[in-house]
């Protein structure tokens, strides 16, 4: 059996609260027999709290338990969950690259699921929540459930994706897809998961949904009145991006319309 390798990237802000049971997690996991993780990076988007430190307490627990690197890449100014996963993709060199979210909704024992798909050389594998054999532990409230519901299904009119979960915090990317789609990539807030379905579409990648179990953590940072018409808007300048970029492959004459996405996609707060 081919033993692929695995890097795993968890970005973190201000998440001194929940990173305890992320810790923990890590630290009692065992990896599929097919995996062989070559590093775990944290990634502190610019967090003012004591989330690093507490990471450092653990460092050397988890090296010893997994056998592997750990890194901590910091910056100073918060630039989104987007920003912060492309950059710790970026220190990876493995043949799978796994991102999940601090908080651990998805189980890191959920792996095991995907490595079918790896083995096939899928490109992009989206953890999903929402596809009728997914395991929801814990459920959200219900308003933002049906919120959810009703952002999904925006979203595929708009773009005219069939994705039934675009936001679950555990996606794997295979090298090939981290280094083609991640570095030309504009939505650095809730719009990244998004955009990069849509890039991986765009370049006829194989792209395939896996059910896992999920639990809602308590916490959550999402700001409806601030976070939905930002969202809209990044969903907006995707639609826009990959259509003009498509066009203006076969025309040079849309090459305008191509860059003022572009620069929409930049501006977006």
């Amino acid at each position: 059996m081919k033993t692929m390798t695995l890097s795993i990237v968890i970005p973190f802000y201000n998440e001194e609260t929940r990173i305890a049971g992320c810790l923990t997690a890590l630290k009692n996991w065992t990896p599929p027999r097919a995996i062989r993780l070559d590093q775990i990076i944290f990634v502190n988007d610019g967090s003012t709290d004591e989330t690093e430190l507490r990471i450092k307490k653990y460092e050397s627990r988890i090296k010893k338990h997994l056998k592997t690197n750990v890194v901590i890449a910091s910056y100073d100014q918060n630039r989104g969950r987007g920003y912060a996963v492309r950059h710790g993709m970026g220190l990876s060199k493995s043949d799978y690259t796994l991102f999940l979210d601090a908080d651990m909704s998805t189980p890191l024992n959920e792996l095991a699921k995907f490595t079918p798909a790896m083995k096939k050389g899928t490109d992009l594998i989206i953890g999903t929540r929402k596809n009728g054999h997914s395991t929801v532990i814990i459920h959200q409230p219900l308003y933002r459930e049906l919120l959810g519901r009703a952002f999904t299904k925006l979203t595929n009119f708009i773009l005219g994706t069939h994705v039934t979960d675009f936001t679950c915090g555990f996606k794997a990317f295979s090298r090939l897809a981290k280094d083609t789609i991640l570095p030309p990539l504009t939505s650095y807030r809730w719009g990244f998961d998004t955009e990069v379905i849509v890039a991986a579409l765009y370049h006829h990648m194989k792209v395939t949904e896996v059910p896992v179990a999920w639990s809602d953590a308590a916490g959550s940072k999402v700001r409806l009145l601030v976070d939905i018409p930002r969202t809209l808007k990044e969903l907006v300048a995707i639609k826009l991006a990959y259509t003009t970029r498509s066009a203006e492959a076969v025309n040079p004459i849309l090459r305008p319309a191509y860059k003022l996405a572009q620069t929409l996609s930049m501006a977006l707060p």
